[in-house]
């Protein structure tokens, strides 16, 4: 991840924490996506990452290109790959 990259998701996340966390119900909304705007802080949430965004960038269309994307439950918006099971040789 290039430099400018990680603080944009350093920023993003420090945001969440300080500022989305308080205002969601965690368990409830685990699953739903939050769209930050990282200069102005304002942000949107949906079950839908493009409804977000697109709510997000009606309101501040020059948030475009300083979003940070992740879940309410997680650290991440999307998890690529997976863990392999291991198998029983007997």
């Amino acid at each position: 991840m290039s430099e400018e990259k990680s603080g944009l998701a350093d920023r993003g996340n420090e945001i969440f924490e300080r500022v989305v966390r308080p205002e969601v119900d965690v368990e409830k909304d685990a699953q739903k996506f939050v769209v930050i705007d990282v200069e102005t802080e304002d942000y949107e949430i949906d079950a839908n990452a493009r409804a977000a965004f697109d709510r997000l960038i009606e309101r501040r269309p020059d948030a475009r290109g300083r979003t940070w994307l992740r879940r309410v439950g997680s650290r991440h918006a999307y998890h690529f790959g997976g863990r392999l099971r291991e198998t029983s040789t007997e």
